[in-house]
Parts: structure tokens; sequence; C-alpha cells
């Protein structure tokens, strides 16, 4: 429980001085104002923010992975939670059952698509003793998650690559295994993703997700609905949420064969949104309850007052506030999941 109540592991001078990854500290209020732009809120539109996805999701990994790590700790992740059950522990087991979704065990090659600072990464490492390739497009982030890894003893057994997932830099047939967490929903192009996917994992073997979508509860013509939505792109780095069917329909069209799909948030015991909603409190995601909120709010209006946090941290961590709370709308109306989750082979021989 003392560990849970941690605001963080890194602390408050570690997210100051992260905020803006790799852009330069000068830089960050501009490049917020440069990502903003990319979204409804601010005149941009879809087209635009697909065009561009490399430097908008970069951007915003740059401005953002610090408060991630700050108040959600090394994975960043939603996951369906049972009753008695601390956000840690649900986010870990859902790790676990990833792992023996897809049947991990020693000496298989397996690839981690978009994996962050590594968190992911590590516990399944770790509960399935294999090594995993993390695949990310974020230097801020692969410099994180290779210190990380040292620091777990997991250096010279887990590794990253930094490149776009939908040009893999790997041979056709590389990998035994392969999973996304909460990261294909970045691609501009859902079908080209996993077809890139498709392309380097060997025939008979299987890609686990779990996705960001819509159900079937969204109306593109509800105006609330569709501020929701634009909440959740803006405040997620997202060219746009798919549906849950759009994301199945690609997966066949990729060549995969889908094993078995599941929402997971229709009939988890405590909703996955929780810990994005300031009504409920609990020491496990005290950062994201109402207290948390405020205190973050003024620590970092207080460090960037003294220039020890870069001009815009501010606006980074209202931007998050705002994605909160687009989540935690979406998630109570049941017009957005964070935890759609799928199980696909790739055939062993291709019609």
């Amino acid at each position: 429980m003392k560990e849970d109540f941690k605001m963080a592991k890194s602390g408050a001078l570690d997210l100051a001085t992260g905020v803006g990854g790799s852009i330069k500290k000068k830089d960050v209020e501009s490049a917020v104002e440069k990502y903003e732009k990319y979204h409804v809120e601010f005149g941009g539109d879809e087209k635009t923010r697909k065009t561009n996805y490399t430097d908008m999701v970069n951007k915003y990994y740059d401005l953002a992975t610090s408060f991630y790590e700050f108040g959600w700790g090394e994975s960043f992740h939603f996951a369906d939670r049972w009753k008695g059950e601390s956000l840690k522990e649900s986010i870990r087991r859902q790790e676990h059952f990833l792992a023996l979704q897809l049947g991990l065990k020693r000496g298989m090659r397996v690839l981690d698509v978009g994996c962050g600072i590594g968190g992911p990464l590590r516990e399944i490492s770790r509960f399935s003793f294999v090594s995993i390739t993390g695949l990310n497009n974020n230097e801020y982030q692969i410099a994180r998650a290779t210190e990380l890894n040292r620091l777990a003893g997991l250096g010279n057994s887990c590794d990253f690559v930094k490149a776009d997932f939908m040009k893999m830099p790997f041979r056709d047939n590389t990998y035994d295994a392969i999973y996304a967490i909460a990261a294909t929903c970045h691609a501009p192009d859902v079908f080209g993703c996993y077809k890139e996917i498709y392309r380097v994992l060997k025939p008979g073997q299987c890609f686990a997700a779990y996705e960001w979508c819509m159900t079937d509860h969204y109306d593109p013509t509800n105006e609330s609905h569709k501020k929701i939505k634009a909440e959740i792109e803006i405040g997620n780095g997202l060219p746009d949420i798919r549906s849950t069917h759009q994301c199945l329909d690609a997966l066949q069209k990729a060549g995969f064969e889908v094993i078995w799909e599941k929402d997971f948030a229709t009939d988890s015991a405590l909703p996955w949104y929780l810990p994005m909603d300031t009504s409920h409190f609990s020491l496990s995601s005290f950062p994201s309850t109402a207290i948390g909120r405020f205190m973050t709010r003024v620590m970092v209006r207080m460090l960037e007052f003294v220039r020890i946090a870069p001009a815009g941290s501010m606006r980074v961590s209202s931007l998050l506030e705002k994605a909160a709370d687009g989540l935690a709308a979406g998630g109570r109306k049941e017009i957005f999941t964070a935890i759609y989750f799928f199980l696909a082979r790739k055939p062993l021989t291709e019609s």
C-alpha cells in the first residue's frame, strides 16, 4: 500500500526535468502549441493528423511521458479490474493473461509493438522467461526504457529498436509472437499496421492486442459523443479512434485468423475508467483523484514558476486532465473502451 500511495517512483523533480523528453526545454511551450493545432478544438482535422502522425505522436510522448510515469507507473495502459484488486495488480494480471494467451515460453522471439517505456515488456519477460524486443519510434521513451531495463537486470535479455511500426526494419517471418498494448491505436491506417505485423510474424504464430476503440454505442451524429471522442484524441495523441468492427475487419483483411475477441469493459467488476473518475477516491490511483489532480496541478505550477520545469508544463498537465475527463466520460457512456482484446493467428499456409 505504501508503494501504491507514492505519486511516482521517479518523484517530482524527475517529472519536472523529464517534461519535454527529447525536445529542448526552451521549445516545450511551442511544441505544445504545434501539437494542439493537429486537433479539432484548435482547427486541426483527421487527415492532417494521419498525414503527420509521426510528428504528432512523437510530440505527444515527448510532452506526456514523464507525467504518465509520475502518475501511472511504468505500464501505460488500463485493465479490467476485480473487486479488492488494486490498479497495479489488475495491470500486472492483464499482462500475465496476454502472455498466457500467446503461449510464451523460454527461447521464443517476441516483439512488443509500441512498447512505451517498457513496463509490460519487463513484466512479461520476467513472467514468461522470454527475450522481448520493444519497438518504439520515440527517442526519449527508448532512452528511458533502456535505463529501466538496466535497473531491472534485463539489459542483456531484452532490447529496443527505434522504428515506425508502419514500416518495421525486420525480415519476413521473424517473430514467434507479437503483442501490442494500447499502441496500435496511434496508427494512421490500422490495416497497414496489422499487415506489417502479419509480415514479420512467423506462420502459425499469434498476435494479441489490447486496442482503444469506439463501441457500438457511439453515435457519430451525436455532438456530445463527438466531443468526447475529440477529447480522447487530443489528450492521447490519436489520429482517429476506430471501432471494434473496423479493427476486426482490418485483421481479417491483413490475413489473420481471429481466434477470439472480447471487450473486457462489458463485464469488468469495477469500471476500467475508475482511476480517471474524480468522484472516486483510491490510494492505488491517488494522482487521478480530485485531490491528487489538485496537488499535481499546484506542484507543476510551482515548478514551472521557479523554472525547474520548462514553460508549457502546466499546459501539458491541463491537456492530460482533459484526456482523463474524456476517457472517463467515454467509459461512463459506454461509447469507448480502452480494453478491447483480440487474439489472432497467422495461418501456416497463406491462401
